[in-house]
């Protein structure tokens, strides 16, 4: 039979005293209620003795706090996601929050059915990349005065405080730097997303190339189709397509991944001879033969300006009074891939 857990009232019950004054030694308040360094003793030595756990559920019921925050990503598998989440994590506890993670693989309806789970759970906070269609999901959160802070996107039009970085520049640059490497027919493939962070990270593909008076060659792939796994053929097609390229630019880490396979398997020499760039750094772009040029987001950065926007917000009475922007810098990570053939 299951041992049934030791409560407050038993302690109380024990040492013959009230629940309410274990339960102020317990939650650390016994100098503020003037409760005698003895008494404190006597409480903390015995619920240590029956080895006292408290039921966390009951504990953030009664003070509306629960010191746990949700961090939801687009797929937490992913290198950078991955990567974020862990030093998320370190930061948060220090903070003394513990942090739930989960994926809702840009899909609205899972995103929807987790932040109704954990709001209903009573979580303190979301940290959320967006889907895209989750604009009054996020709203209604924020009228219903809980805090949220979006990661790495954000909707046009709704304030609420966001931490992304400067995608248009960050492509442009990248761009830029294939072209003053000679490269002239320069393919850009993305996914078909009117989602912030990709619509930066074409417009400022385009900008560079329109500029140096080239054109563009992009492909746009549903995110759906490279779910269900479809995305090399797409790419594959892409080079079938455009012959003529010499260089292409991948808008995340995981395109680019199913873009040096598709030349693996049908023309290794390619890999060397294009100039290649992609968006998001992994840590195996640095062994690839050549190494692969990249564009690197700043973790540490991002996941400390996401505690920083986050805690005030946990001790308002109104989330909704203010709302802060950040916007970071990225780096260019220049490799082999990248330079002059």
């Amino acid at each position: 039979m299951k041992k049934k857990p030791v409560s407050i009232r038993n302690i109380a019950d024990e040492l013959k005293i009230s629940v309410t004054t274990v339960s102020f030694v317990l939650n650390g308040k016994a100098k503020e209620k003037h409760i005698s360094k003895e008494l404190t003793k006597k409480v903390l030595d015995y619920a240590k003795l029956i080895n006292y756990r408290p039921n966390q559920i009951a504990q953030s019921l009664r003070t509306g706090k629960s010191k746990i925050l949700v961090f939801m990503v687009e797929d937490i598998s992913n290198n950078f996601f991955s990567k974020l989440a862990r030093i998320f994590e370190d930061i948060a506890y220090e903070k003394g929050y513990k942090v739930i993670f989960c994926s809702n693989e840009n899909d609205d309806e899972k995103s929807n059915e987790l932040i109704s789970l954990f709001n209903f759970r009573q979580v303190d906070g979301f940290i959320l990349v967006p889907s895209p269609g989750i604009k009054d999901t996020v709203e209604g959160l924020i009228k219903d005065n809980i805090p949220v802070v979006l990661l790495d996107r954000f909707f046009e039009g709704l304030d609420c405080s966001s931490v992304v970085i400067d995608n248009a520049q960050a492509s442009f640059d990248a761009t830029e730097h294939l072209i003053h490497n000679k490269f002239k027919n320069i393919g850009f493939i993305t996914t078909a997303s009117d989602q912030t962070q990709m619509k930066g990270r074409l417009s400022g593909y385009e900008s560079a190339v329109i500029e140096n008076g080239l054109k563009p060659h992009t492909l746009q792939i549903p995110f759906n189709e490279i779910i269900k796994g479809k995305g090399k053929e797409y790419v594959h097609d892409f080079f079938k397509k455009h012959p003529d390229l010499d260089a292409v630019f991948f808008a995340t880490n995981y395109l680019a991944q199913s873009g040096l396979e598709v030349l693996k398997e049908n023309n290794p020499k390619l890999i060397k001879e294009l100039g290649i760039i992609a968006f998001d750094d992994n840590d195996m772009f640095k062994i690839y033969d050549p190494a692969i040029t990249s564009v690197s987001q700043p973790l540490i950065e991002i996941s400390t300006k996401l505690m920083e926007l986050m805690l005030p917000l946990l001790k308002k009475k109104d989330v909704s009074e203010t709302s802060h922007q950040i916007v970071l810098k990225t780096e260019l990570i220049i490799r082999e891939s990248s330079l002059v053939k």
